[in-house]
């Protein structure tokens, strides 16, 4: 259970704000499905389909920033915190997947517009709105933000583009009678929603992947490295991201015998930190390598004191 520190709101916690937006998404979803039971409307009916889709991602969302808060133990030692990115990683595909069906079906409705009751139409999806908006503000207040929160904000917006695209579509029903207004402004807004999803998923597969963190030139990381005194040579540097904002460096150093090794190590750190903004550094200091001694043979002595 997340705990707000000592003059933090409450509502400015992750989990809370995911569990406001899921009450706020499955109401808006009750709403739409009786919107278009009653009007009739195809659109009302597959926009509440879509918000169960995201209730479902929504509450995976707060399963997992609960588990993401989850003290680390001697079998997960750095704890649950990747569970929020597996979490992102999963609705950034349902909401893909959506996208596409949303596609589908309005290709279809673009050969076959149904009949719908615009005005029931138009105010069902004037109350969708204003309350996908309300969930939206919710997730995007606060000063506390990750990839699973933005997950689940990405969710919330693609509910608030459903509902405008259903009063468009209403709009034009009721002003022109044009009923492939609702396919063709559907369509667009998919195609949107379904690029904001594919950017989170290579965002949050690069973090599962443990690709450089986001931002992160490694040679500039390597040229840090290297320019700092006592460093002879360095190898088996890594560069990775635990979850949103925990960013980690290892790297092992070979000293040139001009300062202690503690010191090197200090050093690299600290600057790993000031340049790069990485807390989690861990720097393994190791000896210069051992000049080998040569020797010569007996005999060529020998022959020298001779000589």
């Amino acid at each position: 259970m997340t705990v707000a520190t000592m003059g933090e709101p409450l509502r400015d916690t992750p989990e809370r704000r995911i569990f406001l937006a899921l009450v706020l998404t499955a109401a808006t979803m009750v709403v739409s499905i009786a919107g278009g039971l009653v009007s009739h409307s195809l659109a009302l009916l597959s926009d509440a389909g879509h918000m169960l889709a995201d209730a479902g991602a929504l509450a995976l969302a707060l399963i997992a920033q609960r588990v993401a808060e989850r003290p680390r133990t001697e079998a997960r030692t750095y704890g649950s915190r990747r569970a929020e990115t597996v979490a992102a990683f999963v609705n950034a595909i349902f909401l893909g997947v959506v996208s596409v069906w949303v596609i589908v079906e309005a290709v279809e409705r673009w050969r076959q517009p149904p009949e719908v009751h615009g005005g029931w139409m138009l105010a069902v999806a004037t109350v969708g709105l204003a309350m996908n908006v309300l969930a939206a503000r919710v997730l995007a207040s606060g000063h506390k933000h990750n990839d699973n929160t933005r997950a689940a904000l990405a969710h919330v917006l693609s509910d608030v583009a459903g509902s405008a695209a259903a009063m468009g579509a209403a709009f034009f029903v009721l002003t022109f009678g044009w009923r492939r207004a609702d396919p063709l402004i559907s369509l667009l807004l998919a195609l949107l929603i379904l690029w904001s999803a594919w950017k989170l998923v290579a965002r949050t597969a690069d973090v599962l992947m443990e690709g450089t963190p986001a931002g992160l030139e490694h040679s500039e990381l390597e040229r840090t490295i290297r320019e700092t005194p006592g460093v002879r040579e360095f190898h088996d540097l890594h560069a990775w991201t635990i979850s949103n904002g925990f960013d980690v460096v290892t790297v092992h150093v070979v000293l040139d015998g001009s300062r202690h090794g503690t010191e090197v190590a200090r050093e690299v750190s600290d600057r790993i930190h000031q340049r790069h903004s990485i807390e989690h550094v861990t720097v393994q200091p190791e000896a210069p390598p051992v000049q080998p001694v040569s020797f010569q043979p007996l005999s060529a002595l020998v022959r020298r004191r001779d000589g």
